[in-house]
């Protein structure tokens, strides 16, 4: 007799064993124009897209959610998956994934409700691609292009280091 699925293929301790990677998210906005919400950090010389960090046990799409609430005082129930890309090892950090999700177009009424943690952020802005490009590091505007892409299509976009693959 079985217990459930799990019963018979063994315990999890080898997983104990395996690498682990960092996990971020992100929400991708866009306004009537087309454009893209970015956000100017404080603390770094470049623009992100609202999200950060998963943290233990959260799910990146509950991440996503939780960073735009912190982050622009938004409550949202992010879309579908736009884009995941894997992120090599670089500048002293180990590889991650990133998953970036459809927050559909923010009307002008509630871009106006948009309130900045003063210590995270300082500002934030509609963009083009062009202009994200000029603002963010180039993998974070190649990711950003691509789940744009993404949203329009209907697709679903695997990246790695910013690049389409496959």
């Amino acid at each position: 007799m079985s217990d459930g699925p799990e019963q018979g293929i063994g315990t999890a301790e080898h997983t104990h064993r395996m690498p682990r990677k960092r996990a971020a998210a992100a929400v991708l906005f866009t306004d009537g124009a087309g454009r893209v919400l970015l956000c100017e950090p404080t603390y770094k010389q470049v623009w992100e897209a609202p999200g950060g960090a998963v943290e233990a046990d959260e799910s990146p799409r509950r991440a996503a959610a939780r960073e735009v609430d912190e982050e622009l005082g938004l409550a949202v129930a992010p879309g579908r998956l736009l884009a995941v890309d894997w992120v090599p090892p670089m500048g002293g950090r180990t590889e991650s994934m990133v998953y970036v999700f459809d927050g559909g177009r923010l009307d002008p009424a509630r871009a106006e409700s948009i309130r900045l943690p003063a210590d995270e952020l300082s500002s934030w802005e509609w963009c083009t691609i062009p202009q994200a490009h000029e603002r963010m590091r180039p993998l974070v505007a190649r990711r950003i292009e691509s789940a744009l892409a993404a949203a329009e299509t209907g697709a679903t976009a695997y990246l790695e280091a910013g690049y389409p693959v496959g």
